[in-house]
């Protein structure tokens, strides 16, 4: 409403003709303008276009709270966190409420008894989006004075009556009235709290130390559930899951292109280095292609499941640790090589739940996953016979050694000696420069390793390839 926002008193709002709707009529509004427009209504979120954001638009279209029901890492807190952009800018509330009453219908008793003496006189405040956001991580110690409230007994001791409504300390879902809120982990919350939270959305009333207290209060509750916490630390009794409108279900990226996708835009970045990172397409493959095995192999519990924040972490695992060889070695580009994997180490094995496997294997299992990624990689972009004349070379006594801390000049010294890989380097983009050079060529020579055309030993800290 032009000008509204100019409005310090009730009356003054009346005037300005400004009227309140709902959160859900708000939010449902504001989407329907974003539609229009062609705005994109989750930035960031990547590989969800055709499947779970229509899914969420048509929730929100038909004023239903919703679950987003997913493993960990598929970007569930981003996308509930995102619903803040469809709350208006700014909305009116009476001055100092705790709950951020409706001026026109308030709902908390010291502000009726305020309208009731003061009338239009009544001062109002006017309150950002992000302030209008609230959010809770179920835990089992919850109680219903956190989420709901709790009788003050410093109000009591002020004259106040245990029964009076002007006693209680709201909660963090009465705070967040006229907004969104979301349960992150909702299985793990009691179920004795799960009832309080029903009757909230249904009933809109609650009862606080015994007594019954009505609370209208008008909020999208969105929560996210891990599918595994159904059977594993918790479940949803049926009657709130019934007072969810809409149960969303959430995935990894379908394709590898959305993986690599998401990595690149959520890398961090540091723009103040002098050193220029530069990461080949096909190393870029090679991370996503371990998180993708993972997710289907028998050794890691997929049940609890392999998060998106693999691949993005080790993707810059990887380029710190080519980082950190271009420093050393006075290099004036960093390109992340095969002989960089293994630090990925660091980056994987905390975030991969096994499934019963001995103790210490899990590295095994790791570097077997490695193993395939880099086979299948390598399969997308060359036939072995594609370096016959390089094979050729190595069974005539060509040796060649890599390390994650060889300079790059030392593996362009070796081109005239490899048969056929120039072409190669060239198909990789990998012709540029002696740190892309180096790159390609470790690329090639263990892919030819591991399809059993080369052997490989490893001599004092550094990998020789031979015939």
């Amino acid at each position: 409403m032009p000008n509204a926002a100019e409005a310090k008193t009730r009356g003054e709002l009346k005037r300005k003709g400004y009227k309140v709707v709902s959160v859900k009529q708000e939010v449902r509004k504001n989407l329907i303008d974003k539609l229009k427009k062609g705005e994109d209504v989750f930035p960031g979120i990547v590989g969800y276009e055709e499947t779970v954001i229509p899914q969420i638009q048509n929730a929100i279209l038909a004023g239903q709270d919703m679950i987003l029901l997913g493993e960990r890492g598929q970007a569930k807190s981003r996308i509930i966190r995102a619903l803040v952009n469809l709350l208006d800018e700014k909305i009116p509330i009476i001055a100092g409420c705790e709950i951020n009453d409706n001026p026109f219908d308030p709902i908390c008793k010291a502000c009726r008894e305020k309208v009731e003496k003061l009338g239009d006189k009544i001062e109002i405040e006017w309150i950002g989006r992000e302030v209008r956001y609230g959010e809770k991580l179920a835990t089992p110690d919850i109680t219903i004075a956190d989420l709901i409230g709790e009788v003050d007994p410093i109000k009591v001791a002020e004259g106040h009556y245990l029964s009076d409504e002007l006693t209680i300390h709201y909660g963090l879902v009465p705070r967040t009235n006229r907004g969104v809120f979301s349960i992150n982990e909702l299985p793990d919350l009691a179920e004795r709290i799960q009832v309080g939270m029903f009757n909230l959305m249904e009933e809109r009333d609650v009862q606080i130390k015994g007594y019954r207290i009505r609370l209208p209060i008008d909020v999208l509750l969105v929560a996210s559930a891990n599918p595994e916490d159904y059977t594993n630390r918790g479940r949803i009794i049926t009657p709130l899951k019934d007072r969810y409108g809409a149960q969303i279900r959430t995935h990894y990226p379908k394709t590898q292109e959305l993986e690599i996708q998401i990595m690149d835009h959520e890398c961090a970045r540091f723009d103040e280095d002098e050193i220029k990172t530069v990461v080949p397409k096909y190393m870029k493959e090679v991370v996503a292609e371990i998180t993708a095995l993972a997710r289907r192999s028998p050794d890691v519990n997929q049940r609890s499941g392999v998060s998106v924040r693999v691949s993005i972490d080790n993707y810059e695992t990887m380029i710190s640790n080519a980082m950190r060889r271009a420093v050393l070695l006075g290099e004036d580009q960093a390109v992340p090589r095969i002989s960089d994997l293994p630090a990925l180490t660091t980056s994987t094995m905390g975030k991969l739940e096994m499934e019963s496997i001995e103790d210490g294997r899990e590295g095994k299992v790791l570097e077997e996953i490695t193993k395939k990624a880099i086979v299948n990689v390598f399969g997308r972009h060359f036939s072995v016979h594609d370096f016959d004349d390089l094979i050729k070379k190595f069974e005539e006594g060509t040796t060649a050694e890599v390390s994650d801390m060889m300079h790059a000049k030392d593996y362009t010294k070796k081109l005239k000696e490899f048969g056929g890989i120039s072409e190669a380097l060239k198909k990789l983009g990998a012709e540029d420069s002696s740190a892309g050079a180096a790159s390609g060529i470790e690329f090639i020579l263990e892919g030819l390793h591991l399809n059993r055309r080369l052997n490989r030993d490893k001599v004092e800290g550094k990998t020789r390839y031979r015939g």
